[in-house]
């Protein structure tokens, strides 16, 4: 049986990378900007314990550095007990620097434009986490709540932290008024497809999943023209309205891509056989194969 990953010991070297640190340094920058430039001194949100700790911090006058650590406290403790120890000390290193950067770095509102704050501050906010996010941390552990109660409930991990954001947000708009939270929404959005995009980056692998009566031709292409790997299944073709007995072997060749390269194979595919049936799918992780290598630790 495989050793669970969360007995193994703090991988120590990955956590100490030079390319790790500068990374985690500047998100949690990214991160104390957008908190501080945009969304406190605003009274926005952003989903997670950052919506929390802001929301508290405005109601309470608690302070937001200390809100920061005590909130995230038990949360990088569950993720020591479900995700691993290398993800706790990286998670409890980047939330040291955010606490203390929120403590000693005091900026004016950057902007007072609504829309502005609200997509700025989004992009800010997610810019950071998605490069924390890269180093195999987090600033934020509303997502390791979603896995531990994943467990008990049955809901996916998205469902449970829109569950939670729901509550924040209506309760936002109790504390702050319906536009302020309408405007927070914005804020929570533009940063989770701003961490999206960074953890993934334009490369996000893609499956381009191809049927063509010119099989031999489009394989000699994929792999050795583009270098690509490819993987051949068997399956049939035909069953159409009209003609449904009617019905062939056939091929079906699956290469993965980046989403740079998906026009390109499609444009030669076309030309090699107008009448292929060519289907895309957005794919979250890939490895081994002929790839090219993420830049991002995994």
């Amino acid at each position: 049986m495989h050793k669970k990953i969360k007995n193994e010991p703090v991988n120590w070297k990955h956590v100490f990378r030079l390319g790790n640190i500068i990374q985690t340094l500047i998100g949690c920058s990214l991160s104390v900007l957008a908190m501080r430039g945009f969304m406190i001194p605003n009274k926005f949100l952003d989903g997670g314990v950052t919506g929390i700790s802001i929301l508290l911090h405005e109601v309470f006058h608690i302070n937001i550095s200390l809100l920061t650590l005590v909130l995230n406290a038990p949360l990088i403790y569950l993720g020591y007990q479900r995700i691993g120890k290398t993800f706790a000390v990286q998670t409890i290193l980047a939330v040291l620097i955010l606490s203390v950067g929120l403590t000693f770095i005091e900026l004016p509102a950057i902007t007072n434009d609504k829309l502005l704050i609200a997509i700025f501050g989004g992009l800010t906010m997610g810019a950071g986490v998605g490069l924390v996010l890269r180093c195999g941390g987090v600033v934020d552990g509303a997502e390791v709540i979603a896995v531990f109660t994943k467990r008990k409930t049955g809901f996916s991990n998205s469902e449970i932290i829109l569950l939670i954001n729901a509550i924040i947000f209506t309760i936002a708009a109790t504390q702050f008024g319906l536009e302020t939270a309408m405007y927070s929404l914005i804020t929570f959005f533009s940063a989770t497809k701003t961490a999206d995009y960074v953890v993934d980056g334009i490369e996000q692998y893609t499956a381009v999943n191809i049927v063509s009566a010119q099989q031999e031709e489009i394989k000699n292409f994929l792999v050795n023209e583009l270098g690509k790997g490819i993987t051949v299944y068997k399956g049939e073709r035909g069953y159409l309205p009209g003609s449904f007995d009617v019905k062939t072997d056939c091929e079906i060749i699956v290469t993965i891509v980046t989403r740079l390269e998906v026009h390109q194979i499609q444009s030669a595919i076309i030309e090699i056989d107008p009448k292929a049936f060519v289907f895309v799918q957005s794919i979250k992780e890939a490895s081994g194969g002929i790839l090219k290598a993420k830049a991002h630790a995994k």
